[in-house]
């Protein structure tokens, strides 16, 4: 069993529902330090029209959206998977949060789109770094669908383990990253922040 890690790990996605969540949820099984963010202006799922999503602020407890997704049609977000989702959310902790407002700072961050990546990015070079403490943030592209988002969360977590494993992560990291594309034969994007 390899050891615990003291890394800390934000896996994000758009709204905090599939594809952080799964990942969370298989990170925090593995015992990894390890918070789940959206970047979004607000959480959205899909409705029973393609036209008119769900749409809840961040903060929403995920206990509330599933009582509402029951109220509206409980058999349409049954068989979507969507309620099944929620349910393993809540279990993982009370709701979508928002990565623009934590104050909390991580050693590795994963995003799971370019969107998303991108977002991140933008927000810490808006802030000034006071601490010089670098941050990893890199991306793997994820689909926002329950299959994909399972598979992600196992290379999210096997990609994790190995820089957990590393000895000296700062001047590793693109080795490792490099061997982990090959491995996977998914692009992926990384960067150094500072906070």
């Amino acid at each position: 069993m390899a050891h615990v890690s003291n890394l800390s790990i934000a896996v994000i996605c758009s709204s905090n529902m599939n594809r952080s969540m799964e990942a969370h949820g298989y990170l925090a099984k593995k015992q990894f330090k390890v918070r789940s963010f959206g970047t979004g202006d607000k959480v959205k799922l899909p409705g029973t029209a393609a036209d008119k999503p769900n749409v809840y602020d961040f903060g929403v407890p995920y206990d509330d959206i599933y009582t509402d997704l029951c109220n509206k049609d409980k058999q349409y977000y049954t068989q979507n998977g969507l309620l099944h989702m929620l349910d393993r959310n809540r279990r993982i902790k009370t709701a979508a949060e928002k990565f623009q407002l934590c104050n909390e700072r991580f050693d590795i961050i994963v995003t799971a789109e370019e969107r998303v990546y991108d977002q991140v990015i933008e927000f810490m070079e808006s802030r000034m770094p006071i601490h010089n403490q670098p941050v990893h943030v890199i991306n793997i592209d994820i689909q926002d669908n329950h299959e994909d988002a399972t598979i992600g969360a196992f290379l999210i977590c096997d990609m994790v383990t190995q820089m957990a494993q590393s000895e000296d992560l700062d001047n590793e990291v693109d080795e490792i990253l490099h061997d982990f594309e090959m491995k996977v034969g998914r692009p992926v994007l990384h960067c150094v922040l500072f906070y």
